[in-house]
């Protein structure tokens, strides 16, 4: 192995990214509002602003943590208030504050199990999806204290809150079991009465197989959406008086993506053009449309990847989003729409010498998309670990990426891969895991592999796979369905389909449906698919690594796997982290677990690795 600088340690303090990006007008000028991680803290999310002077503040005093748990996966937790202050959901206890400048925040919501995400702020309230167990409504919250408001109720699951300009109607996005939001979903829009609810609602748009993924009101009463009735998450005019909607960018690129929060946001609305990130999983740009000729023309910049918040200012002469590209890690970007100047606003890191950083090569290995990081050496075939992103129904990006940096530097090679039910590629592509779930997934896999070996890039006897979450269900199933991976790490992994159907919480528990099959009927795919049940067949050991406080895929997935690894003599080690949820947010956790798969790889293709703890794998030698 070779020795590198890069260090776990500067993994866990560079290798994530802003979110929620807010342009705020100010007494003193223009601020930008976004949140970050602090993983040195605990791994909060801690609100910041940059002001007119370029100095970014703290605006969430220390101990709070802007999160929430909707749909588990949480959704846009705080918005800037006019006049200055914060509305904000806490993690500790799920209820929403709001804290004045220089304050200490006030809850405005009860103690007790709701759970509220997606705020917008209207007039002197702010209006959110509150969820209370598996109930979810639109809800308007009084900014001074009080009683609040149920406004909607209607589908399972709702996101994307929008009051019209003239505050005479209100859309959002709606969507029932067994659907996910990629799937198929409604824009509703209904009038707003005099007593602050909604009335009957009309769908226009959208259906059960046409997934919006984002809708805002134009100032003439129409909407743009981003839906994807052509196989592509395109930009479309919605017009509400009964004509067509209008595909505004036909074109073979995505305009949106998987809604696995509430309230993301790929477009902006700039007067009377739209601000837009587009692209595929290969390569994003961030442009501005004009909607009477469908003209886009992009901003300048090395930005390969975007994230799924845009935010023009009030005056409409700035945007302000978050890119990254494979030499710069994601940070806050403000453009002045006028020029196309741009400005990075958030704080620089401390980012290892460039020549440490792999560049991606976009690639496909028998239609299967790709992105291989070539390993530090001499160019003779290498170990190479294939990365397995999550969701299933998400992608990797072409962005920087410290912790691939971290193997590649000392001469192991990494390959994304970017299967079959990806987003990123359109509908088709993203409809090939449809009931394959653990078949397309690791056939797939298993093509990138046995491609980069017969390129002469990976020595096909130290090819390894890793995953978290659903990545770390196709990692353990490719260990135990192919004889080509000579050992897998899963993080927070699902190994039992069948189990974690019942176990889970209630957005995903009817996605298998989707994946594999509904059950009973389909009960055999479960079983036959199974990692537990198909542990005597491993094709080498595994590393297991699962946060105490999971609630999407309970650590008893994790536990049967071993046992069953143990029961039928292969070899495993696992690791358990309590105070982490499903992922890695605190700088103990992701340096402890990075360092443990750096001495499993050293393990399982022979060589040493000082420099971090020891790792002893359970089972025969």
């Amino acid at each position: 192995m070779i020795e590198s600088p890069v260090t776990a340690v500067d993994v866990a303090r560079v290798d994530d990214r802003p979110s929620w990006v807010e342009i705020v007008s100010a007494p003193e000028g223009e601020e930008v509002w976004w949140d970050e991680p602090r993983p040195a803290e605990g791994g909060r999310r801690c609100v910041v602003r940059r002001g007119p002077d370029g100095a970014v503040r703290d605006v969430l005093p220390p101990g709070w943590n802007a999160r929430n748990r909707v749909i588990e996966y949480g959704g846009r937790p705080w918005r800037p208030l006019p006049g200055g202050g914060l509305v904000f959901t806490n993690w500790a206890d799920q209820r929403l504050y709001r804290c004045a400048p220089g304050g200490e925040p006030e809850a405005l919501t009860p103690p007790g199990p709701s759970r509220y995400a997606d705020l917008v702020i209207h007039g002197d309230e702010v209006w959110c999806v509150r969820e209370t167990g598996v109930l979810r409504d639109l809800v308007a919250v009084p900014l001074g204290g009080g009683p609040l408001r149920v406004v909607v109720r209607a589908q399972h699951f709702i996101m994307n809150p929008r009051v019209s300009p003239g505050g005479g109607q209100v859309a959002w996005i709606g969507y029932d079991h067994p659907a996910m939001p990629w799937d198929g979903t409604s824009l509703c829009v209904a009038p707003l009465l005099a007593d602050g609810t909604a009335g009957p609602y009309r769908v226009v748009a959208g259906g059960p197989e046409e997934a919006v993924a984002q809708a805002e009101w134009r100032e003439d009463g129409a909407l743009y959406a981003v839906t994807d009735p052509s196989g592509w998450w395109n930009i479309h005019l919605v017009p509400l008086d009964g004509t067509p909607s209008r595909n505004l960018t036909p074109r073979p690129e995505e305009f949106g993506d998987a809604a696995w929060k509430l309230g993301y946001q790929w477009f902006a609305l700039a007067g009377d053009r739209v601000v837009t990130a587009h692209g595929t999983a290969d390569g994003k740009r961030l442009g501005v449309l004009d909607p009477a000729t469908g003209v886009i023309t992009d901003f300048d910049g090395p930005y390969t990847a975007w994230g799924p918040t845009v935010s023009v200012s009030p005056g409409g002469s700035a945007v302000a989003a978050v890119g990254g590209s494979p030499r710069r890690p994601y940070e806050v970007v403000r453009f002045d729409l006028a020029t196309g100047a741009h400005q990075v606003l958030s704080p620089a890191k401390d980012l290892p010498d460039p020549a440490l950083l792999p560049i991606p090569e976009a690639t496909e290995f028998d239609g299967v998309h790709a992105h291989v990081y070539r390993p530090a050496g001499d160019g003779a075939p290498a170990p190479y670990v294939i990365f397995v992103h999550g969701g299933p129904t998400g992608s990797s990006p072409m962005a920087f990426d410290l912790e691939i940096a971290y193997f590649t530097s000392r001469g192991i090679g990494v390959a994304e891969v970017n299967y079959g039910g990806s987003t990123g590629y359109g509908r088709e592509y993203r409809e090939r895991l449809r009931h394959n779930w653990g078949v397309v997934d690791v056939k797939d896999s298993e093509t990138v592999a046995r491609g980069l070996a017969s390129a002469g890039l990976a020595d096909p006897g130290r090819i390894a796979i890793r995953g978290g979450s659903a990545g770390g269900w196709t990692s353990v199933a490719a260990l135990v369905h192919s004889d080509v991976f000579r050992g897998a790490v899963a993080h927070y992994a699902i190994t039992d389909p069948e189990g974690w159907a019942v176990e889970t919480h209630d957005f995903e528990s009817r996605y298998l449906d989707g994946l594999i099959g509904p059950l009973p009927e389909t009960r055999r795919r479960y079983l036959d698919r199974s990692p537990t049940l198909h542990a005597a067949q491993a094709s080498g050991p595994a590393l297991l690594m699962h946060g105490l406080e999971d609630a999407i895929v309970d650590p008893g997935q994790a536990e049967r796997f071993v046992a069953a690894l143990d029961e039928h003599g292969g070899r495993w080690a696992y690791l358990t982290f309590p105070g982490e949820q499903h992922g890695w947010r605190r700088e103990e956790t992701i340096v402890a677990a990075l360092e443990a798969e750096l001495a499993f790889y050293g393990l399982i293709f022979g060589f040493p690795t000082p420099e971090v703890p020891p790792l002893t794998l359970k089972g025969p030698m």
